[in-house]
């Protein structure tokens, strides 16, 4: 080969730094043409699906190339279309009984007295008497069907009244006699069942799943008057522990979903959905003197006692036979306690800190004792023992781990009996 000039050598640099760069060009031009087109949301707007057309590239040498198709809905058409799905799942729950029919009467003051009866002649005071009953609504609630078979899921509150008699109203006026099955006797559920088949039943989704700021839909029979009242709105808050105020009782709610969808009265019962139209939870409860602040049941222990009806008959859960305090810092002090987390047991003359005869009494626990673990899970303010037993059966036997109150630390068997109400 002959030697090339210094001005020959610097064309062919540059020819090949041209050829370079237009093959790196069409390269870089191929693949990004043949690269999947981006997708853009436009804000307040929910990217539903992309699907093919099933029609590939007439090019044979080409076989990335396929035709899409994006479908874009908007948030406002996505609730509407779920609504529009789930309502006839949603029930209204109603609650009659014979309620005294009260009539306005008079009567004397002096009842037989004659003597007084004779200074003040037709002397008469008015007061209600009752003159036999009258068949009445007492209260109005909702709930959703669970199974196409007849089951519903309501709150315990809502078919609280045991001398009542209970129905539901479908979302097209129907309204069937209703049998209460089960009652849970620690969280605000109850269980219903309809006779007969077919029904619309809503999807049950994991609420252990849910994330703070995700779009949430309530919907239920607000003020026992409107059926399928509808509000949106978003997850404030997980694992919320209220009291509730009902009947004259309080009652402790634990790990509850917090929202500002509004759950008004008459809401009780009915479903909190997202947006894939599935319920992961059950409203229960508002805030009194606060503006949307409403609390839901996780749906995952509804899925929990429909397990239990299918395979028992009943709601069951395990039983300790304890009382106890969850131990804080000022529990600590008052007891002279040298930890600070764990279920101090603790009793009096009138309600004994551990039941006789109970699973508890039999491997020996006695009223000072700390349960520190069960099953290797830790007991504390965030996780009580209520909730850490919730995962057990009848029947299991579980390890614990329980500071003595003679100061040792030691581990004991407990096998679980059965709660009665």
């Amino acid at each position: 080969m002959e030697e090339l000039t210094k001005t020959q050598l610097v064309l062919l640099v540059l020819l090949v730094s041209f050829m370079t760069s237009v093959v790196t060009g069409i390269v870089t031009v191929t693949l990004i043409d043949q690269a999947p087109k981006p997708v853009t949301q436009t804000i307040n707007r929910v990217v539903e699906k992309i699907v093919g057309t099933g029609e590939g590239s007439k090019n044979n040498n080409d076989p990335f190339v396929v035709n899409e198709k994006t479908v874009v809905v908007t948030q406002e058409e996505k609730i509407t279309s779920i609504v529009a799905s789930v309502a006839p799942a949603v029930v209204s729950v109603v609650a009659t009984k014979d309620v005294p029919l009260l009539t306005e009467c008079f009567f004397s003051p002096f009842g037989d007295n004659d003597m007084f009866g004779r200074f003040f002649p037709g002397l008469k005071v008015p007061s209600v008497c009752e003159e036999g009953t009258e068949r009445r609504q007492v209260s109005a609630g909702s709930g959703f069907f669970v199974s196409e078979s007849g089951f519903v899921a309501t709150n315990r509150h809502v078919v609280a009244d045991e001398t009542a008699d209970y129905s539901v109203i479908l979302n097209n006026g129907d309204s069937l006699p209703a049998q209460v099955l089960a009652r849970d006797p620690f969280q605000d559920i109850a269980i219903l069942k309809i006779d007969g088949e077919g029904f619309t039943s809503l999807a049950l989704g994991d609420s252990n799943t849910l994330q703070i700021g995700r779009t949430v839909i309530a919907i239920g029979n607000a003020l026992g008057e409107f059926q399928n009242t509808v509000s949106v709105g978003v997850v404030s808050g997980l694992r919320r522990t209220v009291n509730t105020i009902g009947a004259g009782t309080v009652e402790e709610l634990r790990s509850l979903i917090q929202t500002d969808a509004a759950i008004n009265p008459g809401n009780s019962g009915g479903p909190l959905i997202t947006l894939d139209g599935k319920a992961v939870g059950i409203n229960t409860a508002v805030a009194r003197g606060a503006e949307n602040v409403g609390f839901a049941l996780p749906v995952n222990i509804l899925k929990k006692d429909l397990k239990d009806i299918e395979k028992y008959g009943r709601i069951v859960y395990p039983f300790i036979g304890i009382r106890y305090v969850l131990v804080t810092k000022d529990v600590a002090a008052e007891n002279n306690l040298s930890i600070s987390s764990g279920a101090l047991i603790l009793g009096d003359a009138d309600r004994p800190g551990v039941v006789s005869g109970s699973p508890a009494d039999k491997v020996g626990l006695t009223v000072g004792d700390v349960i520190l673990e069960i099953g290797g899970e830790k007991v504390g303010s965030e996780n009580p023992i209520s909730v850490v037993i919730e995962k057990y059966k009848p029947g299991d036997t579980v390890l614990f781990k329980v500071f003595k109150s003679s100061g040792k630390e030691v581990d004991v068997e407990i096998t679980f009996t059965e709660f009665k109400p």
